[in-house]
């Protein structure tokens, strides 16, 4: 029993009277005018954001067509094809694979296989079409597992045509990671983009902006569950057309994904003469050394420089000169004397500053 004799808090507020609408304002209004207008701008907003909501399910509508979804291994095969990735970590801890193999990132560790590829922050120059193949033996080839056990999976449930694969990445993300939106490079990669997860639940959503320190991450158009032990392929408007990531949100326990593709086969390596921009970078003129046409003094170095006070002071004193006929002959050489004095220590000042 509290002081106020209730023993529930949510008996107190019972008996509390309703809060009124109608308080006076500091303008003179009332509140309740000024919620009502509130409602009523809301509603206004609700009425223009009618076409963009009928325009976002249209999209989402088109992202849910072009993408296909299967479960096809079971926890079993999934415990096995885990084991490996868990080797695939250990061989790169233990510094196993060749250096453009592994990518690592805050939460989110990147194994390419068969091809890897310059993204993000590796590109001398960003923005999408500037992503570059790696040259040929820069990434160890896809794992014989990774054939046996995924690979041939898919070609027999009809996911993927025989010798499509060429390219293999495991992603493997810690509670927390994420990957910000994208599109799967179009000069790179071919259609369709085939994932397969591990470990754990997750999402991918589609049409999401990233923005940074702190992280947040846009309502999404359509966010796409995706389950362990599950194939998702993307192609047509999915995979060309809106971006797709994995928000920091949708991984609550370790995740990986083995993304299988194809490479296109004029697709730009690093090691190609297809330049990285249409216009070429000119190089800044050399800085050349500017010359004086004047001739060196072999005395100026051994003469004390004349300061700025010193300036000024002549300054003065040629000021004194012109207005002399209107002071009198005693101020005239009380300030001639005053303006020596300063002069002397002036110079002895220099003299002690040069040594």
């Amino acid at each position: 029993m509290t002081s106020s004799g209730f023993s529930d808090l949510r008996d107190k507020l019972r008996s509390m009277p309703p809060h009124r609408d109608d308080y006076p304002t500091s303008n003179g209004g009332s509140s309740a005018g000024r919620k009502r207008r509130r409602r009523e701008s809301d509603d206004d907003d609700c009425e223009h954001s009618d076409d963009s909501g009928e325009l976002r399910e249209q999209e989402a509508h088109r992202v849910r067509s072009s993408v296909l979804q299967k479960s096809i291994f079971t926890p079993e095969e999934c415990v096995r094809i885990e084991q490996k990735i868990d080797e695939v970590v250990a061989k790169a801890e233990a510094g196993l694979y060749r250096e453009h193999t592994v990518d690592r990132a805050p939460l989110r560790n990147k194994y390419f296989f068969g091809e890897g590829y310059t993204y993000g922050a590796q590109l001398e120059k960003r923005g999408p079409g500037q992503e570059r193949l790696y040259r040929k033996g820069q990434v160890d080839d896809i794992p014989s597992w990774v054939h046996e056990l995924v690979i041939k999976r898919l070609v027999s449930a009809g996911v993927i045509p025989e010798g499509f694969v060429n390219s293999a990445v495991i992603n493997d993300y810690q509670p927390g990671g994420c990957i910000v939106s994208h599109v799967d490079p179009l000069h790179i990669f071919a259609r369709p983009i085939v994932s397969v997860s591990f470990f754990s639940d997750s999402a991918l959503c589609f049409g999401c902006r990233f923005q940074f320190k702190p992280i947040r991450v846009s309502e999404p158009v359509f966010v796409l569950p995706v389950r362990r032990g599950s194939v998702t392929v993307l192609s047509g408007y999915a995979a060309d057309d809106i971006t797709h990531c994995i928000r920091p949100q949708d991984i609550k326990e370790r995740r990986a994904v083995i993304i299988l593709r194809k490479t296109r086969p004029d697709a730009p390596r690093l090691d190609s003469d297809i330049p990285l921009s249409s216009t070429p970078v000119e190089k800044a003129p050399a800085l050349k050394a500017k010359r004086s046409h004047r001739k060196a003094d072999p005395d100026a170095a051994h003469r004390p420089r004349v300061l700025e006070m010193d300036k000024e002071e002549n300054r003065r004193h040629s000021s004194f000169g012109q207005r002399r006929h209107s002071t009198s002959s005693d101020d005239y050489r009380k300030r001639e004397a005053d303006y020596d004095k300063h002069r002397e220590s002036s110079s002895r000042k220099v003299k002690m500053r040069r040594h």
